[in-house]
This record gives structure tokens, C-alpha cells and sequence, in this order.
């Protein structure tokens, strides 16, 4: 008789997935690689420090100290007055220059390196005091970085991708990441009823946060507010926050080098050039819908929740300056966008039903799949410009050019006459312009200096009104476009792109 061989044992039932098909795993993974990616490419980008907005500004902020740590002066025009870019972190920067003789170019890349890095681990500890899944922090990072509109915000304090490549190195990136940290802080210590000691450091730090950047200490502000009143900490708590907070002023007042306090006043000057921030809501927005949508979903299963609530607070601050004209307060608009990024994030994640999380996930995929292509032009800065397609290309922004071409002639502290596109750079070489190329708050003959510069440029100015006012300012050259100048008391010394040209003066 033939036996059969028995069958082996079917293997046990876990219940779980292998670990290799687990969607979970799957888009866990995919989170990471992909902001890993974005991290390179911003790596990239902090090599090849493109110049465009106030890159110039911080770095003759960095001139300014690294030649005097302890009294700078304006960091624009030769003119011994106060001003709010010598900040904590850009005095140690210029320390730094100062010991190690590293150009103000290569101090701002390990600036850059330092905030990027302050940045991405802050956003790390503040998720986690948010959500346990593992796979949170990554979509967060994400979506502060792509989740925002079809058309790019490029400012200092928002963190849009192409925004954030052009800003990397400013005092404002290093500011936030300060923030992100600040908030898990705060966090933490409210849940765990901290000590006196810990109320004190957060104060402090508050206050070096709104030093560092006063628009990105607002947003700092609003969102510790929000931490604060979701914990809803008992009386007994109170006297250590408050202690905190007072400690916090007293740094404020004390620090040496600017009035905190004045610059209150400033907001009115500086009202037409935020006005912009208010337009074209739904093409710098639109992909905040599923964040707003996230929100509202929070609100539902806790009315305190502290993300609805620094939602809440950042609206009703933008809302208050769009309606009273202080178009400044616009720049609060991350207290706005944070919050609802950092939303739609958690749910995709930490969604109770999976089918509901599965949704979000989508929801989110698609959104970051959107805003990644509205802010490719990034890539314009790592990649060269003739290898990008068109589409892309038209995307790009180029950076502008710089101004070295003048220093084998023009000196540290020279004063140079010029408008007010290459006064934005040429002091960030060591030079003083005329006017400055930025508001100045405290500078309290900046139109005068404005007026006069127009005159000197426009075309019917006497030559002998140009030499009084050359004498004035202790002007020594002129940079002028191509046929700007018609005075046979210049001499040409050195051309420049776009026909430019810098003249000596008699």
C-alpha cells in the first residue's frame, strides 16, 4: 500500500501584512525620500547662494560688524545711527567673520547650512509634541514647502520652496527654525508643569526670536499664544509663564545695539510695499483648502485644538491690518499657512478610520504633487538654465548679478552715488551708498538723501549742483547705466554688465 506524504502545516496567521506591502510603509518611506530630496536640493542651492531680495542688505549688515562688533553704524549708507538687522544672530555671524577672516559670502552659506538645519529639526520636534506617527514629520516638512498656491510668494519669513531658496540664509529662516523649536518647548512644559528655570529660557528665547526677526517673532508670538491657551494651564501655573514673559521684555529693552520698542512706529512707512501681500489670495493660497478642510475637522473633535487656534489668531492679525491699512501686518500670513499645512499633514497620518486617512493621503499626494510643479523654478539654481524645460524654465527666476566688478577700484567705506537697484548691492562689498536701497526706520534723512540722488541722476542737473552735492556726501564714485551721465567731470574707470559704468569722481 502506498502512503502519501502528509502536507506541511500551513503557516500561522499573524494578522498583519508583511512588512514590504504595508501601505503604511510604503508611503512612510515615500514621505522621507521625497523631503530627503528637496533637503539636497536646497543643499545645492546654498552652494550657489543666489542673489535676489535682501541678500545684499544682510551681507553688508555682516561688513558692517565684522570691521566693528560693538558699534557698526548703519549698515548702508556712512551714517552712525541704529538699525534692526544687527540682530544677536547677525552680531555672532560677525563675529565669526571677524575671527576666522571668512568673506561675508561664505559666512552667509554656513548660516544658510545652520538655519536649514535649525529649521528642519524644529519642525521634527514640534510635529512629534503633535503626533507619534512616524511618518508625520516628513509629510509636515513637505507641506510647509509646497503647499501654498500656483503662483510662488517670494518674501523673507515664508517658507514656500522657491521663496525659501532665495531666503535661506537670512536671519528669517534662522528665526523660524528658532520658532518651531520654541513652540515644542512650550509645549513640553506646560504638559509636564516645568520649573522656573525652564520659564525663564523660554522667555529669553522668545525674545531673541523677535531681536533675530521682528515679522517672524510676531508669528512666534501668535502661535505660542495658541500652545497657551489650548493647555488652558490652572492659576497655580501662571506665575511662571508671567515671569518668563517679563524676562523676556527686560532682554528687549536691554539689548544694545537697536530700540526694540520704536520699531512700533515703523509700520506706516513700510504699508505700500506689503500691500502686495493681500492680493491674489487665491493664487498664492489655493492649495491651503485641504488644510483649512483638516482644520475644521480638528475643530470638531477638540474646540481648543492648538493648531485651530493659531489658525484663528493668524487670521484675525491679518485680517485687523488688511482692514485698518497696516498692510505690514501681512507678514504675519505664516501664522495663516502654518497652521493649516501642519493640519492636513497630521490627518493624512493620525486619521482615526483608515479608509478616512487613506483619503487624506491622497488629498495631500495630489496638493504636493501641484505645488512641487508650481515652484519647480527652483531647480533653476542647481540645474543650468539652457538644460531645464521649457516649462520650467519659464518658472525660473534668475538671480541677480553682483557688483564685484568694482572693487579692484572701490574701497571698504567709500561712499558711491547710485540708484536704488545697486545700492541693494554694491554695500554688501564693503561700500556706503548715498540712500539707502531699503527703508530705513532710523535713518532720519532718508528722503533728503532720496531727493538728492534723484537729482543727481536726472538728466538737466548742472554739473555744479552734481559736485556740491558729491562734496556733501563725500561722494568718490558714481555707478551709472549706459549713457545715464552727460558730466565731463567723471572719468569712466570700469564697465559693467547692462552697459553700466562706474565713474571716479574729481
Amino acid at each position: 500500500m502506498t502512503v502519501r506524504p502528509s502536507p506541511p502545516p500551513a503557516p500561522a496567521r499573524t494578522g498583519r501584512r508583511p512588512a514590504a506591502i504595508r501601505p503604511a510603509a510604503v508611503g512612510r518611506t515615500v514621505a522621507r525620500a521625497a523631503a530627503a530630496l528637496v533637503l539636497v536640493l536646497m543643499a545645492l542651492v546654498i552652494v550657489r547662494l543666489p542673489w535676489a531680495g535682501d541678500l545684499g542688505l544682510h551681507a553688508a549688515t555682516l561688513q558692517r560688524l565684522r570691521h566693528d562688533l560693538l558699534d557698526p553704524g548703519n549698515p548702508l549708507v556712512a551714517a552712525d545711527t541704529p538699525s534692526p538687522y544687527h540682530s544677536p544672530w547677525m552680531v555672532l555671524l560677525g563675529a565669526v567673520a571677524r575671527v576666522t577672516g571668512l568673506s561675508v559670502f561664505v559666512v552667509l552659506r554656513l548660516a544658510a547650512v545652520a538655519g536649514l538645519t535649525l529649521l528642519v529639526t524644529g519642525v521634527w520636534r514640534y510635529v512629534r509634541t503633535l503626533s507619534a506617527h512616524r511618518a508625520t514629520p516628513a509629510l509636515a516638512l513637505l507641506s510647509l514647502l509646497l503647499l501654498w498656491g500656483t503662483t510662488p510668494l517670494l518674501w523673507s519669513g515664508f517658507l514656500g520652496l522657491h521663496s525659501l531658496a532665495l531666503t535661506v540664509s537670512y536671519p528669517s529662516t534662522f528665526t523660524l527654525g528658532l520658532a518651531f523649536h520654541f513652540w515644542a518647548w512650550l509645549t513640553g512644559s506646560l504638559r509636564r508643569a516645568a520649573g522656573w528655570g525652564t520659564w525663564l529660557g523660554l522667555g529669553a528665547l522668545w525674545a531673541v526670536i523677535l531681536l533675530c526677526h521682528q515679522f517672524s517673532g510676531v508669528v512666534a508670538t501668535v502661535g505660542a499664544c495658541a500652545i497657551v491657551l489650548a493647555a488652558r494651564p490652572g492659576r497655580a501655573v501662571w506665575p511662571r509663564p508671567a515671569t518668563g514673559l517679563l524676562l523676556g521684555l527686560v532682554v528687549l529693552w536691554a539689548w544694545p545695539y537697536y530700540d526694540f520698542f520704536a520699531l512700533s512706529g515703523a509700520g506706516a512707512g513700510l504699508g505700500a510695499v506689503h500691500r502686495v501681500l493681500y492680493e491674489n489670495p487665491a493664487a498664492r493660497f489655493a492649495l491651503l483648502l485641504p488644510g483649512v478642510a483638516a482644520l475644521v475637522v480638528r475643530w470638531r473633535r477638540d474646540r481648543r485644538d492648538p493648531l485651530v487656534l493659531f489658525f484663528v489668531l493668524g487670521v484675525l492679525v491679518v485680517a485687523a491690518g488688511w482692514l485698518g491699512g497696516h498692510y505690514s501686518w501681512g507678514r504675519a500670513l505664516p501664522a495663516v499657512v502654518i497652521p493649516a499645512q501642519l493640519a492636513v499633514a497630521l490627518e493624512a497620518t493620525g486619521a482615526e478610520h483608515r479608509r478616512v486617512r487613506a483619503g487624506w493621503a491622497c488629498l495631500l499626494a495630489g496638493a504636493l504633487a501641484v505645488g512641487g510643479w508650481a515652484q519647480a523654478g527652483t531647480l533653476g539654481y542647481v540645474v543650468p538654465r539652457g538644460a531645464l524645460p521649457r516649462a520650467v524654465e519659464d518658472r525660473y527666476r534668475p538671480p541677480w548679478t553682483g557688483y564685484h566688478w568694482i572693487t579692484p577700484w572701490v574701497r571698504y567705506g567709500d561712499v558711491v552715488m547710485a540708484g536704488t537697484g545697486p545700492a541693494r548691492r554694491i554695500p554688501a562689498y564693503g561700500p556706503y551708498t548715498v540712500a539707502p536701497g531699503y527703508p530705513d526706520f532710523f535713518l532720519p534723512d532718508e528722503e533728503r538723501r532720496t531727493a538728492v540722488t534723484r537729482e543727481y541722476f536726472a538728466a538737466r542737473t548742472p554739473n555744479a549742483v552734481r559736485r556740491a552735492i558729491e562734496r556733501e556726501y563725500g561722494v568718490r564714485w558714481v555707478v551709472a547705466g549706459a549713457g545715464a551721465l552727460d558730466d565731463a567731470g567723471l572719468r569712466a574707470v570700469a564697465r559693467g554688465p547692462g552697459g553700466q559704468v562706474l565713474y571716479a569722481v574729481p
